[in-house]
């Protein structure tokens, strides 16, 4: 079984597209793999393209169209780049499969978000480095305790799960929502399970909010001015699917007025290229200036393990394929995860 990763030049890397970038990290894929298994790897496609299987998130039309064996796209990592939804709707024949290979990073970042925020964390080491020891003494009243409070967590796929069972375990109720109302393998029986269309109804109760949802046609601008009116005084709202979820300007405004927090790791702007990394500001809006705001630039999925999770999540899926056996993490491309 032949496969083919794209490699693309360092100007052109947005830190997901070039899969593997040392000939460690090959070298540890390779040692994975199926002894059926066959890669090239490489800028441009092979002389003689016959791969079954491309990797990439974001491929070139050329690369779908080169190989006449091609049927399986894997994009390395969890969620459908817009672009390449729109590219694959012309190539109906390809299946296309994500990597949850960092859905406990994507958790624990969503769970760092909402304690920093619940303690105020920020400003206080900010304020704490100058030895300012006013938070303790004369502001002692700017931490939300999180035990016996309300979470609501929209999504409840890899992600969700992780963060709900962990909202959990803190001594929170939790409810979520999802698509279709039936119990994931290995859920928490004690977590309450909502349609889509209970969202206004649950909201004036969820002392935090924790957005774990892809973004889709049907999700984005799903929470505008009149969902966070509707949040609670001192809620938190965190955010680690995609900022366009929440409509950027009612977000802004919502937390200007000091009724919400928010952890923020998902953003409406994002450089273009390398060069664009010092000086791009995530949002039209000026968030930096709000300290009710803990903001991290989309880096939920990142550790010192991403690289080795990855190589493994994907040996995984190729050496299923190579004995033909059915993948998981399948995309419908139409819905857009």
């Amino acid at each position: 079984m032949k496969v083919y990763l794209p490699i693309f030049a360092k100007s052109e890397d947005k830190s997901y597209l070039s899969l593997v970038n040392e000939q460690e990290d090959l070298l540890f894929l390779q040692s994975l793999l199926d002894k059926k298994v066959e890669i090239d790897i490489g800028a441009d496609v092979p002389q003689k393209p016959e791969y079954e299987i491309l990797v990439t998130g974001r491929p070139t039309r050329e690369y779908l169209t080169a190989s006449d064996k091609l049927h399986t796209l894997i994009i390395p990592f969890a969620g459908l780049p817009e672009t390449t939804r729109e590219m694959l709707y012309e190539f109906p024949g390809i299946k296309v499969h994500n990597l949850h290979f960092n859905a406990d990073e994507t958790a624990e970042m969503a769970v760092s978000l909402l304690m920093a925020s619940a303690k105020h964390l920020i400003p206080i080491d900010r304020s704490f480095r100058q030895h300012e020891w006013g938070q303790r003494y004369e502001n002692p009243s700017s931490s939300i305790l999180l035990f016996g409070k309300s979470a609501l967590v929209l999504g409840y796929g890899e992600i969700g799960q992780r963060i709900a069972k962990i909202c959990s375990a803190l001594g929170m109720s939790v409810r979520v929502i999802k698509r279709t109302l039936d119990m994931k393998p290995g859920a928490c029986a004690s977590i309450e399970i909502h349609p889509i269309t209970e969202l206004a109804k649950l909201l004036p109760s969820a002392e935090v909010l924790v957005i774990a949802l892809p973004l889709t046609a049907e999700t984005e601008g799903l929470l505008g001015k009149s969902e966070l009116d509707l949040l609670p005084k001192d809620s938190i709202l965190v955010n680690i699917g995609r900022g366009k979820i929440v409509d950027e300007e009612a977000l802004y405004q919502t937390l200007k007025t000091g009724k919400i927090r928010a952890g923020l790791d998902v953003w409406y702007n994002y450089p273009r290229d390398n060069n664009d990394m010092t000086k791009t500001p995530p949002s039209r809006f000026p968030f930096h200036e709000l300290e009710n705001v803990v903001m991290s630039p989309h880096r939920g999925g990142h550790s010192q393990e991403m690289t080795k999770r990855r190589m493994t999540a994907l040996a995984d899926l190729l050496n299923l394929a190579a004995l033909g056996k059915l993948l998981p993490n399948a995309i419908d491309v139409r819905r857009g995860y």
